[in-house]
């Protein structure tokens, strides 16, 4: 939001805030999703580069295309752990896991 908009709201009695705050999540849990959001945006852009379709990458992780879905939306259900093998069946390496953990979050549109 810029930040007339954000001065004009609060003027009218308005609080402003982020989903952090709406939310009451600590920093840890601000933190934890972020980086599982990185993780699944990466492993799809990475999936896609490498043109393979979620159905045979759910055969080359032993998985079902439905959990594959999931696993790039960041569903709940979906634990980092997964993420992060998936991302090493693509030959995602540690060095790049890191990378993709320590870069500023990008909304996905």
């Amino acid at each position: 939001m810029n930040e007339a908009k954000r001065r004009k709201l609060e003027a009218k009695g308005w609080r402003v805030g982020d989903a952090q705050d709406f939310l009451g999540l600590s920093d840890q849990e601000a933190a934890f999703i972020e980086v599982k959001l990185k993780l699944a945006q990466s492993l799809r852009a990475k999936r896609q580069k490498r043109g393979i379709g979620q159905i045979p990458f759910a055969k080359i992780i032993h998985s079902s295309q439905s959990r594959v879905a999931k696993m790039e939306a960041a569903d709940s259900s979906v634990s980092v752990d997964l993420l992060v093998r998936s991302h090493l069946a693509l030959g995602t390496s540690g060095a790049e896991l890191g990378r993709i953990i320590a870069r500023p979050f990008v909304k996905a549109r």
